[in-house]
């Protein structure tokens, strides 16, 4: 039986062709034959510009941006996906949408962080904007991960620069494997390449280590986790917790209810 993953980008996809096409290329590489992933993002209009950097490095913006992911977590199971993947490093409502939803909810920079836990003893990420440093060691540290993290730095270069790498990416490549020695030097002996669009121009493009140190690749992360939680499922294994403040499951009539209260539950998707 098959797979249907609900990805759900932080971009409007609809405004960004080229990084569209080369994540439909990635993902027919990296995942299973019968699986299906589904690429949306964001409502257009969301931004002022084609990519979120300027809200994103606000953590007032990101919350509202992300009731925008929790909306479609719940649209996703509604119609029938069998998961559903924030696709991106921030991870927005990651604890929330997992709360809500029944079927199996992974973000891209847990599943990230927890095959560097696998690959070597600490972990370092390179990211777009340097304000999300402070987010990443904040979700390491609630992944329980905090003590194997060697931090966050800025990799020298814009998601901007990264689209117009496609075609001649040894200018960037040569800056992100210098950003990735000064990570190395501070410890770390995983590398994770910060944002899926910088992830995908670094596999097409076989850069997977540096100096002997791996780089992950972190879609590829979060597409084999969701297709094992659903394998999981199917095969009789337990779902998320259900108890607590943090991972008790509201009854879906009323989260129905009050997101179309904010007028959330009619968003549409790039």
């Amino acid at each position: 039986m098959g797979i249907r993953i609900w990805h759900q980008s932080f971009t409007v996809l609809s405004d960004l062709g080229a990084y569209n096409d080369a994540l439909n290329a990635h993902f027919r590489v990296i995942a299973r034959p019968d699986t299906e992933i589904v690429l949306h993002g964001m409502a257009p209009g969301t931004y002022r510009s084609h990519y979120p950097g300027d809200d994103i490095k606000y953590a007032t913006l990101q919350y509202l941006h992300g009731l925008q992911f929790l909306a479609a977590g719940v649209r996703a199971e509604s119609e029938g996906f069998d998961a559903y993947a924030i696709s991106t490093l921030p991870e927005p409502a990651l604890r929330e949408t997992r709360a809500a939803l029944d079927i199996p909810v992974v973000g891209y920079g847990e599943s990230a962080m927890l095959r560097a836990c696998q690959l070597g003893r600490r972990f370092g990420v390179l990211v777009f904007i340097s304000e999300l440093a402070e987010l990443v060691a904040e979700n390491a540290r609630r992944h329980g991960l905090a003590e194997r993290f060697a931090g966050a730095r800025y990799v020298g270069f814009r998601f901007a620069d990264v689209l117009e790498a496609f075609d001649d990416p040894t200018r960037l490549i040569e800056i992100f494997r210098a950003s990735a020695r000064r990570l190395i030097q501070h410890g770390a002996e995983v590398i994770i390449a910060g944002e899926a669009p910088l992830n995908v121009l670094l596999a097409r493009n076989g850069v997977r280590e540096v100096d002997g140190v791996p780089i992950v690749d972190s879609l590829a992360a979060w597409v084999k986790d969701a297709e094992a939680l659903v394998d999981l499922r199917r095969a009789g294994g337990s779902g998320a917790c259900r108890r607590g403040y943090f991972s008790g499951r509201p009854e879906k009539a009323r989260l129905r209810e009050v997101l179309a209260f904010y007028g959330l539950d009619s968003l549409p998707s790039s």
